[in-house]
């Protein structure tokens, strides 16, 4: 005979085996039970494996470790592990759970404390409510229906208890009686459609309601008449008395009790053997000492170094306080892929849960980034037999972290998982309560501790019960409500795995939790395709969605003149000879001009040699000759290095060092500021040199022949060099060629010059900055004129031109625009000084941009994107919405001929809302590195996606695709800081500095402290006469934006930040603040000394400063109670949880009671005597 196809039956051996078969037929709802049957095969999993531990306990007097059952799965071989145990004459790890004498006071359990202690934090929320329905279809007989409910009150203390605190320590009491009914709603007017409808509001309704703990009743139960014989039955109860499987006892004994009312019995229900107080004070009996410390210890040293936050990619930022709205989307396994996951299960020794989890968490690692993941997963919690029966809050959280490597294959990850759950499962008696306290994360109302996100696997299949006349239904209850970011409910029934994803509508939107139930699906279907394939490796987009990142967002193809800069240029000569073509103080060339002129330097350097693949430095300010020399040098084929004379010698030294060039251009009076081997090794070309004026008056006017250059110039062709800041410290040229550039001044000229007819440009950026080449060529393409402003009057001289035609387009950068809104704001400027405004070059800051939206509503105004190697910009966003209060501006899309790619560290694509760095292919991606090839073939790689040879640039650049494919920013890779656990964004930061009124830039790094902790350091330059705000001032303003861990812990004022010779903050010469940490600084006021008092003796600290933290001196939940307990008589103030944790310091919590006092007795005097402060 064999056993249910799996192994012939063998029957038990011995009373070990007997017992243990007669468990394994009650907990499995088996038969019949072989000695070689496997306990997972016929069903088993993580829940039972629990229970038969807790049953063995109890009738075998054995202490079995969870571990065993799955290391010998059949009766015989865990029958040998028990006598082995047996005979070893192991002691229990727990004491016999007994009903006890109540004392006066009755604690709460550990789980209960925590509940309680969220519940005083945030008040008036519903996200500890569990709702649920249950559905009766026949005759009901309400009154039988009211005795059960009664009955089952009166049975379970738990459902009769309130909690209210004496001194600051919360207790349980339990009342004799509570008087209990169904409140009744009617709808049976409605028809079937209506009812239904209205049931579901009613329900939403219900789950929604407040609880007051105080008070109770903490059980609202409502029956929903939809007709004579369709009712709904929904019951509602707060967390802290009743947990899921609880709601399982409730519905079951309910049933039980109606039945036996409605045949006119008495109520027959065996006698519960413990209440849950004492299960209560059993806990705290022996969970202490070394139990206590055992566990401790594993769970610390497990999450030791750990994430703090989970990050995954939110639709929106998060809000500083979490409102636990939630909603969710179904999630469904068909039948075919749940068996081919259970098989992979069975093949590995492992559980279903613990297949589903792997896959979770690896979707987790895909959508952060993070290959350190922490998830919660919940478990009974309850390790006594006894408690199996009771109604009460017993369920535990395990915080379960896997490092969730690229390299690892599915087998790996499952093992790793494995082993983690089972390590879990023999520790799970530490309440997950206890190891928060222990570990201290940092204090945030936006998200839970330790963990942002659950996995839940129900095995237990809804209760259906039938009774005489009526059949119950049990159905879940919309919430409407989430603790967490993100939870993954599933339940496992009639070999379909289902439920729900739900989530955080403060954070996302539905459509993309659905992406990520996608994404999960095709994660299992690859796990079990192939366990030994990388993990890294698996896909998480679908056909459509690589369709729509790499070819539908990437449709940027048009078809380009091929021709040089040289030739667009010259041909708009010939349209415009006579055009007004660049205007420098009283100086004006036409376009006839200007090109003779350009044309006679070519044709000089044609005669000395000078042609393509040269280049040829030049160092002139900003001048005619300067426009001059770059045509020239473009027209003789030659590429040019901009060396702008205001750069630090050394500066121009290294470049014409490095780059060689084979001559340079420039001015006697600015050779002095050359100086080193660059400029003794480089022929020198003087602009007012006699010699040179003679050769240009001599030299041709026409434009230079191809046949007459001393190589061909084509697209391949270098245009100029310019260089950018190296990794080593030392600069590195970018060779951008001909083609690179003619790409982008055509997309240019089409999208900014050719339909809006203004008055051409200025030139304001230094011309060894790439962003210069947008409006230095723009307006000499499109026949418009040139403007090379005063240098340092860039910004008065839009000012200046009052009353004249608006230019086309104006570019600048971010910190430019700053200064320029700062005239405007001074100025009566009426009319846009130009049509278009163009930034980039770095972050945009919002309040900036809004400026002009409100000032010149009609101006375009374009976020530009691009770094050097990418020819002046790659991407680009017209700023269509207001930006008013928004915290960043995407950098948009591509712009011609140029695709973009969000990859990981494997190169592969993320999905879409998903951080990764930005990498770029097309026609901009500039030819290299001057002779630099290890370091262009570091950032210039082959392109997966391209063409044969094609290459690809690295930006280095953080960004994620929205929903609609616009690009988003998020600062560079290597500007990430970490700050107790958290990964901190600069930009972040540093944007909400810049929000501070009166703050004009902002800069922050991180420090280490002489105990080796990280902190955030900000260095600030305020605008001048601006009012300075104290660091109490800021910590208040920005805190309103940032959560605690991103705000600075020193704020340093500076003239103005130190910047490397390429524009960027040079961190090194940033000061030291003058302090580490919080200097000490005394109470200033009773008021004050009272608080400092207070945290000094609860938390045993000397010494106690205004500027001290509450929780960084050693305050958790528990002391924050004592703290208000002490404070309420002496301040007359009703202080509340969360006040506290919205101002943990002396000074911030003086201030806030002295407003409180203020506001509810004006003109009474604040402060406290000193007599009243030597009570506490």
């Amino acid at each position: 005979m064999q056993a249910f196809g799996v192994r012939f039956y063998e029957a038990a051996q011995g009373p070990v085996e007997t017992a243990l078969v007669q468990l394994w037929q009650e907990l499995l709802g088996q038969p019949q039970v072989g000695r070689h049957d496997n306990f997972f095969e016929l069903g088993g999993h993580s829940l039972l494996a629990t229970r038969l531990v807790s049953q063995l306990r109890q009738r075998l007097q054995v202490e079995v470790p969870v571990r065993a059952l799955f290391e010998e799965p059949s009766v015989a071989q865990l029958a040998q592990r028990v006598q082995e145990l047996q005979a070893q004459g192991q002691a229990l790890n727990l004491p016999a759970l007994q009903a006890q004498p109540r004392p006066q006071i009755v604690p709460l359990s550990f789980a209960q404390e925590r509940l309680w202690f969220l519940e005083q934090l945030q008040p008036g929320l519903a996200q500890y409510n569990i709702p649920m329905a249950v559905e009766l279809h026949g005759v009901l007989d309400e009154q039988a229906l009211e005795q059960a409910l009664q009955a089952l009150v009166d049975r379970h203390e738990s459902l009769r208890t309130r909690f209210e605190a004496i001194d600051g320590v919360p207790q349980q009491q339990v009342l004799a009686q509570l008087q209990v009914k169904w409140h009744l709603v009617d709808l049976s007017a409605l028809t079937a459609e209506q009812g239904q409808a209205q049931v579901r509001e009613v329900a939403q309704a219900e789950a929604r309601q407040i609880f007051d703990l105080k008070t109770g009743p903490l059980l609202k139960a409502s029956l929903v008449r939809l007709g004579a014989q369709e009712h709904v039955a929904l019951l509602t109860l707060h967390h802290i008395v009743t947990d899921g499987w609880s709601m399982g006892v409730f519905v079951k004994e309910l049933a039980a009790l109606y039945g036996q009312y409605a045949a006119g019995e008495a109520a027959q229900l065996a006698p519960l053997p413990v209440q849950y107080a004492d299960y209560a004070m059993w806990q705290r009996s022996w969970l202490q000492g070394e139990m206590l410390q055992r566990q401790l210890q594993y769970w610390s040293e497990q999450l030791q170094g750990g994430p703090t936050l989970l990050e995954l990619p939110t639709d929106r930022p998060r809000p500083v306080q979490a409102s636990f709205a939630g909603q969710n989307v179904p999630v469904r396994i068909e039948t075919e892929l749940t068996q081919q996951l259970q098989a992979l299960a069975r093949h590995h020794n492992a559980t279903l849960f613990m297949v589903l989890l792997a896959g979770y968490q690896l979707l987790l690692s895909r959508l952060s980034g993070q290959d350190d993941v922490v998830v919660g997963v919940p478990i009974a919690g309850r390790t006594h037999a006894d408690t199996e029966g009771l109604i009460g809050f017993f369920v535990n959280t395990l915080a379960l972290r896997t490092r969730v490597l690229g390299s690892d294959s599915v087998q790996a990850l499952l093992a790793q998982v494995r082993l983690i759950t089972l390590q879990g499962y023999e520790q799970q008696d530490l309440p997950f309560e206890k190891l928060v306290e222990v570990l201290q994360p940092v204090r945030d109302l936006s998200r839970q501790p330790v963990f942002q996100t659950m996995f839940v696997l129900q095995n237990v299949p809804a209760v259906e019960l039938d009774l005489p006349g009526l059949r119950l239904r049990q159905e879940p209850s919309a919430r409407g409500t989430t603790k967490f970011d993100l939870t993954l409910n599933l339940s496992e029934v009639a070999g379909v795995v289902e439920g729900t994803l739900d989530y955080a509508t403060d954070l996302f939107d539905a459509s993309t939790i659905e992406r990520m139930a996608g994404q999960y699906e095709r994660i299992l279907r690859a796990m079990v395709s192939d366990v030994q394939q990388p993990i890294g490796g698996i896909e998480l987009l679908d056909a459509a969605e690589r369709d729509q990142i790499l070819v539908q967002w990437n449709d940027t193809a048009r078809e380009v003149q091929e021709q040089t800069l040289v030739e667009l240029f010259e041909a708009q000569v010939e349209a415009t000879p006579q055009a007004v073509a660049l205007v420098c103080g009283e100086q004006e060339l036409s376009y006839g001009e200007l090109n003779a002129r350009a044309n006679r330097l070519a044709h000089v350097l044609i005669a000395r040699g000078v042609g393509p693949e040269d280049i040829v430095g030049l160092c002139l300010e900003r001048s005619v000759e300067m426009v001059v020399s770059l045509l020239g040098i473009l027209k003789a084929g030659a590429a040019y290095l901009p060396l702008d004379p205001a750069y630090p010698a050394q500066r121009l030294s290294a470049m014409l060092e490095d780059a060689q060039p084979l001559c340079l251009i420039t001015r006697g009076a600015l050779v002095a500021e050359l100086s080193g081997a660059g400029r003794d090794a480089v022929s020198m070309l003087l602009w007012e040199d006699e010699v040179l004026q003679v050769q240009m008056q001599e030299a041709a006017q026409s434009d230079p022949a191809e046949h007459e250059r001393v190589r061909p110039l084509g697209p391949h062709s270098p245009a100029y060099v310019i260089y950018t800041s190296g990794s080593t410290g030392q600069p590195k040229g970018v060779i951008i060629s001909h083609g690179n550039l003619s790409n982008y001044l055509q997309w240019s000229h089409a999208n900014y010059y050719e339909q809006t007819q203004g008055d051409g440009s200025p030139a304001v950026h230094s011309f060894g900055f790439d962003g210069l080449v947008t409006t230095l060529y723009g307006p000499l393409l499109a026949g418009q004129t040139l403007m090379l402003p005063t240098p340092g009057r860039e910004a008065q001289s839009l000012l200046d031109r009052l009353g004249d035609k608006p230019c086309t387009l104006v570019k600048m950068t971010p910190s430019h625009l700053h200064f320029v809104n700062t005239l405007l704001e001074a100025s009566e400027r009426a009319s846009a000084p130009t049509l278009q405004l163009m930034l980039g070059g770095e972050a945009l800051i919002p309040r900036d941009v809004h400026y002009w939206q409100r000032r010149f509503p009609t101006v375009r105004l374009i976020n530009h994107y691009g770094p050097t190697e990418l020819t002046v910009g790659c991407t680009t966003f017209d700023i269509l919405d207001s930006v008013d209060g928004v915290g960043s501006i995407p950098i948009g899309r591509p712009i011609w001929n140029t695709r973009l790619y969000v990859l990981d560290a494997r190169l592969q694509l993320v999905a879409i809302g998903v951080v990764g760095e930005l990498y770029v292919a097309g026609r901009g991606v500039a030819l290299g590195y001057l002779g630099k090839r290890g370091q262009t073939a570091q950032r210039f790689v082959a392109c997966p996606w391209g063409g044969p040879g094609e290459r690809m640039y690295r930006t280095g650049d953080r960004v994620r695709r929205r929903a609609d494919g616009v690009i988003e920013y998020f600062g560079r890779a290597d500007q990430q800081m970490k700050v107790r656990g958290y990964r901190v964004e600069a930009g972040e930061v540093e944007a909400a500095l810049r929000r501070v009124e009166g703050i004009v830039k902002a800069a922050v790094v991180t420090q280490e402290d002489s105990r080796g902790t990280s902190r955030i350091v900000a260095y600030l330059v305020w605008r001048i006469g601006a009012a300075v705000q104290s660091a109490t001032q800021l910590r208040e303003s920005i805190g309103r934006h940032l959560p605690d861990y991103m705000v600075p812990s020193a704020f340093v004022p500076m003239v103005e930040l130190p910047m490397t010779a390429n524009g960027k903050l040079d961190k090194r010469a940033l000061p030291i603040p003058s302090r580490e940490g919080v200097a000490y600084e005394a109470p200033r006021n009773e008021l004050e000394r009272l608080i400092a008092d207070a945290y000094s003796k609860l938390l045993d600290v000397r010494d106690v400063g205004i500027h001290d933290n509450f929780f960084d001196l050693g305050g958790h939940s528990l002391l924050v109670m004592q703290l208000i307990a002490r404070l309420i008589p002496y301040t007359g103030c009703d202080i509340s949880v969360r006040t506290l944790f919205e101002n943990p310091t002396v000074a911030s919590l003086a201030a806030r009671l002295m407003s409180e006092q203020t506001q509810s007795q004006p003109g009474a005097a604040t402060g406290v005597s000193e007599v009243e402060r030597g009570f506490i």
